[in-house]
């Protein structure tokens, strides 16, 4: 089901990927209105089939899309991937590098057929002594320093998330729509690569830059000097129901103070001002801790977010499917995996005030072969030869 209004609607997007980087990068282009053909080997993408904290691969990342199965080893295989490549406005890879070359898939055979193309490769490392590596999300976060700013001294913890595969994407993504609007001026495609080491390195600038203002290294996260002296987890009335709260300014400071009714605290001139209450953070958290523990976790965030101070209940991932503002927004997703129902959440944009709908739902392996071959020339019996 297409959407005209969508903001991408029109555009053809051919996908050879697996795993995260790439999938993640062609759903955010299929959930702004492309039309996204996720080409997958013989039997389908093996993303399907992973176990363990790999499940949600696939169904999170390959919603909004139409899926063709092509054996690429094969002589017709590779005419029909070629032939929906010649009509694409974007391709879109994550393979290991050359492996779309070897077959002639490559940026530089399609741009001598189809110089409009615009040819996105999710790579581990851009160019460079790296750049032929092997590369996965953990890879990246372990060399580029997040791993070591997550977890505690001495303990490098990857983030509980495929947070460098998908940052990589979406810069894929950024590259993508920069190339389309250099399109409208020249008429011509170009070549766009993204990585996770590089994306890494992104992330992770803001400790660099800390470097060179201090002189000082930064600490792991959870060894750090906070830049505030209230940003921490506190428990409340209930042990098991923890809430983070963040006081940033000295007027949310001063509002703090007035709403819990500390007058002490507010009138001491060692905590008059933000960093003044850094150095004197050993002796205001206690204090903080035992007024927290004194309420419910429901009323401290009523009462914080009524003088508009930052906080947050400490939630799992499977809270979300329940979470009032997700659910009232349209953040959550009605697809279908396997046989059963469930939501998972939306691109996280607006456009004119409405979230991105679903228009697909997750694909089964090859369940557009027909339909997409015939939009590129295909007769019926080419196709039943293709489909043998």
């Amino acid at each position: 089901m297409d959407v005209p209004d969508l903001p991408l609607t029109g555009l053809r997007v051919i996908e050879f990927t697996h795993m995260v980087m790439g999938p993640s990068a062609g759903l955010v282009l299929a959930d702004l209105g492309a039309d996204v053909v996720k080409v997958e080997p013989k039997g389908g993408d093996r993303t399907r089939q992973l176990l363990g904290s790999g499940a949600g691969y696939f169904p999170m990342f390959n919603r909004n899309k139409r899926s063709v199965c092509l054996d690429l080893k094969s002589p017709e295989g590779r005419e029909a991937a070629e032939r929906l490549c010649m009509q694409a406005d974007i391709v879109v890879e994550n393979f290991r590098g050359g492996t779309l070359e070897r077959l002639g898939l490559g940026y530089a055979d399609l741009k001598a057929k189809n110089p409009r193309v615009i040819f996105c490769a999710a790579k581990g490392f851009l160019r460079g002594p790296y750049e032929d590596r092997t590369a996965l999300d953990e890879v990246a976060q372990m060399m580029g320093g997040l791993a070591y700013m997550t977890g505690p001294p001495g303990r490098p913890l990857r983030a509980g998330t495929s947070v460098i595969d998908i940052a990589g994407g979406m810069f894929g993504v950024i590259g993508i729509l920069a190339a389309l609007e250099r399109r409208h001026r020249t008429g011509l495609g170009g070549e766009v690569k993204c990585a996770l080491f590089e994306s890494t390195a992104f992330l992770v600038g803001q400790h660099m830059a800390q470097r060179a203002v201090t002189g000082q290294s930064a600490q792991p996260m959870p060894a750090r000097i906070s830049a505030w002296a209230i940003y921490d987890v506190f428990e409340t009335a209930r042990p098991d129901e923890q809430l983070f709260v963040g006081v940033v300014s000295d007027s949310q400071w001063r509002a703090f103070c007035q709403e819990f009714q500390l007058p002490d605290l507010l009138s001491n001139p060692d905590y008059a001002t933000n960093n003044k209450r850094v150095h004197a953070r050993m002796q205001l958290l206690p204090k903080v801790r035992s007024l927290f523990g004194q309420y419910s976790r429901e009323t401290l965030a009523e009462r914080l977010e009524s003088i508009g101070l930052p906080f947050a209940p400490i939630m799992r991932p499977d809270d979300l499917f329940e979470d009032p503002h997700l659910l009232a927004g349209g953040g959550l997703l009605n697809v279908t995996i396997g046989e059963k129902m469930t939501t998972l959440p939306a691109t996280p944009l607006e456009f004119d005030g409405a979230r991105m709908p679903l228009r697909r739902d997750i694909p089964a392996a090859g369940a557009h072969n027909r339909d997409v071959l015939r939009e590129v020339g295909f007769s019926d019996l080419e196709i039943d030869r293709l489909i043998e």
